[in-house]
């Protein structure tokens, strides 16, 4: 259990051990998020987004027919030279 104190302008630090586990860095930002049980938690919001994005993009790459890195390679030279798919 990790225990931080509330200053008076609303801030806290984030104990180490707590950074260390949601890989939190100065300058990073942490997002509060309640759950169905009432229960709010603390994520790396950073990370969040890339799972965010990951389900976005969820069969993106298999819908373009891109499956390898030289596929990818191949894709990037066609839109660095303006060629499109």
């Amino acid at each position: 259990m990790n225990l931080a104190k509330i200053s008076a302008n609303g801030q806290i630090t984030v104990p180490v051990e707590i950074r260390r586990q949601l890989g939190l860095k100065s300058g990073d930002k942490i997002l509060f998020i309640q759950n169905q049980n009432g229960e709010i938690v603390v994520s790396n919001a950073s990370a969040a987004a890339i799972r965010k994005a990951q389900t976005a993009f969820a069969g993106a790459a298999e819908a373009m027919g891109v499956s390898s890195e030289d596929d990818i390679q191949a894709l990037v030279d066609e839109v660095r030279h303006g060629k499109g798919r």
